[in-house]
């Protein structure tokens, strides 16, 4: 067995979080020199690269305290708001941006306040996160999958290359730190390296682990009529998620029509609410249904020759969509205002402003863009990052039992409970 290699610190996974750690550490530290980073892939940070659509959605405009009320996690609803603050508070959006505009990089908000870079390239923000851990010494070790972490005079760190050309595995590794931070990310999208392993690795030292789950996926429709919309998309549009009759969840925003189901900043926001066998009723307009009801009464009673989809799509609603209510509504397309019945008029009004779905299943974690479910926050301070059960042992991003809304939120938290870890972690150093 090759001399154990001893560091200062280690972080396990080379994502936002745990690169960010690095540099953080390096920054107050002096230096990377004694930082090591372990990661399972070629190369760092590939979830980064999808991030926005490779656009790289890096944080949300506004104030920090609106972000508390973005994540789910935790034991309780307010619970996840609790556990962030901290580290939203020490690291805040503005502070991030800073950061990268020191080192050169311009920024774009959009009207929903989502933040970007200004070339709109995810490279572009991975390529500085590099440019800086090379420059202050961190080394960072590719193709290093992290098998265990034990307790022995700190953390002995066992970690075996991977080679998927090589005709053996190579002998593996040990490293030592006193000092380790946990930054693997969760199980969305797995062939960018979020595969779970922290997961594993939380557990052996002693950590509960909620199992974890899909995030910020679409939903999967029973019977799904109106897949000939697929692709038609909605500003403000309400949705209630209604479990055994209870309405459990209830929100507006954008939603898009997919070929089998629902999708969306609306839909994938609120999927940490949604479970299969759950009834969504859908507000495609910007009124009530009583209102709605009122304008179509009125419309009909004025124009009472006029064809009843035309007089629908006048309302508001996109053609083909006012087309496919008639036709699900048993509307003939000679059908004038005059000669259609109350019920009919009722089924119309329901599509349009309380449309029901019937939940079938939730996109899995291969297109889910985020992981619910992680270690479990009540065993981590939120006021320094560290593990309440092993001293000095660290965690950092999405392995945490921390999920965010679209619009850059996750990253934010990635950052900022990375740049709370390093600068516990130098305190405990020191």
């Amino acid at each position: 067995m090759p001399t154990i290699q001893t560091y200062t610190a280690i972080i396990v996974g080379a994502g936002p979080a745990g690169l960010f750690a690095a540099i953080r550490l390096a920054e107050i530290i002096g230096g990377g020199d004694d930082i090591l980073v372990l990661e399972r892939r070629e190369k760092p940070a590939r979830k980064l690269l999808l991030s926005g659509s490779g656009q790289c959605n890096l944080t949300h405009a506004g104030e920090i305290a609106d972000f508390l009320g973005r994540y789910g996690g935790g034991a309780k609803a307010e619970s996840a708001a609790r556990f962030l603050k901290p580290a939203l508070y020490a690291f805040t959006n503005e502070e991030l941006l800073a950061w990268f505009r020191a080192r050169g990089m311009e920024f774009e908000t959009e009207d929903s306040g989502k933040v970007f870079p200004a070339d709109r390239r995810a490279t572009s923000v991975l390529k500085i996160l590099q440019d800086e851990a090379y420059r202050l010494g961190v080394r960072i070790a590719a193709n290093s999958r992290v098998s265990g972490i034990s307790v022995s005079e700190g953390f002995l760190v066992r970690v075996e290359a991977v080679t998927a050309d090589a005709p053996a595995a190579p002998e593996p590794a040990e490293y030592r730190a006193p000092i380790v931070l946990i930054a693997t990310g969760g199980l969305s999208y797995p062939k960018t390296g979020s595969t779970g392993d922290g997961y594993a690795l939380a557990a052996s030292l002693g950590h509960r682990v909620v199992p974890p789950r899909p995030a910020l996926a679409p939903v999967y429709v029973r019977n799904f009529a109106l897949n000939p919309l697929a692709g038609l998309s909605f500003h403000d549009a309400g949705l209630s998620v209604l479990r055994e009759g209870k309405r459990v969840f209830s929100a507006e925003g954008d939603l898009l029509i997919t070929h089998e189901g629902l999708s969306g900043p609306l839909i994938l926001d609120a999927s940490r609410h949604i479970a299969p066998g759950d009834s969504l009723e859908v507000n495609f307009v910007d009124v009530a249904i009583e209102e709605f009801r009122n304008r179509l009464d009125a419309e009909l009673k004025a124009n009472p020759r006029r064809l009843v989809r035309t007089a629908l799509a006048d309302l508001g609603l996109a053609k083909n969509m006012a087309e496919l209510f008639c036709d699900l509504s048993g509307i003939t397309k000679e059908e004038t205002a005059a000669a259609l019945p109350r019920a009919k008029r009722e089924a119309l009004c329901c599509f349009a402003c309380a449309h029901p779905f019937f939940v079938a299943r939730l996109g899995t974690l291969e297109v889910a863009m985020v992981t619910a479910g992680g270690v479990d926050l009540a065993e981590v301070n939120p006021g320094s990052m560290e593990s309440r059960i092993v001293p000095g042992l660290f965690f950092a991003g999405e392995v945490l039992d921390i999920d965010g809304d679209t619009g850059g939120y996750n990253l934010q938290a990635a950052f900022s409970t990375g740049s709370l870890a390093a600068k516990s972690m130098a305190m405990r150093k020191n």
